[in-house]
């Protein structure tokens, strides 16, 4: 089964020139897609719970579960790892605890002190079971399970501080936000990014907040030493988009699709979920992580 720690293939796409997509699921559906995506690009991906996306799937260890029964019933072939995306100190214990393989531990709204210390103490504990560890300095811009932010450019010794801790990869914000982006945003600031790398020689860098970001932006990112770019917003509102073009289709033609049982929840969503397969593949394609397994 290729479940696997993110350490090596999150390295390789740093050292090659690429990023692989950590794509967060919501569900069974979801996690097919990104699978199938995945699959059918022979792209190396995590599969990304946040604190909130696990809650309602019913925790951590039915998340991993879900994700593990998948990547074996579905015979998949690339490496997939099951990644915590945004958690608290006590969250990223649990899902080291339940067998995630990859864990983002998130102490960016902690003072720098503290956030290094427990980032150690996570590093100290997954890396003593093959788990890699993704850490942040500074805040990612917008909102990810409650957590709010401002977009702020990462400290440069802050970085270097939280990569001497030991952690595998590191998300720094350079102007980046979760969930759409504003009219008035004003870009990456690929400058300070140039500054964190040449700071961080060969440490990979996490671009969160990947969905709107224009894509020349994404591919001059990964030029300066992004390796893993997150996608949540996107595979979303490309699954909103398709179920209510589809639910008006349905409105239009009620008598014919009620006598083909276009009601099933299997037929009703499955234009929704074909929609962020279709998205997680363009994704990659952007990336540049296609025939990288």
């Amino acid at each position: 089964m290729p479940i696997v720690s993110a350490e090596k293939f999150v390295k390789a796409a740093r050292e090659n020139g690429y990023a692989v997509g950590g794509f967060n699921t919501n569900n069974l559906e979801w996690t097919q897609a990104i699978l199938r995506a995945a699959e059918a690009k022979k792209a190396p991906v995590l599969i990304q719970t946040s604190m909130g996306a696990a809650k309602y799937m019913g925790g951590y260890r039915v998340a991993r579960n879900l994700i593990a029964n998948l990547v074996e019933a579905m015979n998949i072939t690339v490496p997939v790892a099951i990644h915590l995306d945004h958690g608290h100190y006590e969250d990223a214990l649990e899902a080291i605890e339940v067998g995630y393989t990859s864990i983002m531990f998130d102490g960016s709204h902690l003072p720098i002190e503290e956030n290094l210390e427990k980032a150690r103490e996570v590093v100290a504990l997954a890396h003593s079971k093959g788990i890699s560890v993704e850490a942040e300095v500074g805040t990612i811009g917008g909102e990810e399970d409650g957590i709010i932010g401002k977009g702020e450019l990462a400290p440069i010794e802050d970085a270097k501080e939280m990569v001497a801790t030991g952690v595998d990869f590191l998300a720094a914000g350079i102007g980046n936000i979760h969930g759409p982006y504003p009219e008035n945003w004003e870009g990456l600031d690929l400058d300070h990014l140039k500054k964190l790398t040449e700071a961080l020689p060969g440490v990979p860098i996490v671009l969160h907040g990947g969905s709107g970001i224009p894509d020349e932006q994404i591919k001059e990112a990964i030029k300066l030493g992004v390796a893993k770019v997150n996608v949540n917003t996107e595979g979303q509102i490309a699954f909103s988009d398709a179920t209510r073009k589809f639910a008006a289709e349905y409105n239009a033609n009620a008598a014919e699709y009620d006598k083909k049982k276009l009601f099933d929840p299997r037929k009703f969503l499955a234009p929704g979920i074909k929609a962020v397969q279709d998205a997680i593949e363009e994704r990659i394609d952007v990336f540049g992580s296609e025939n990288k397994a």
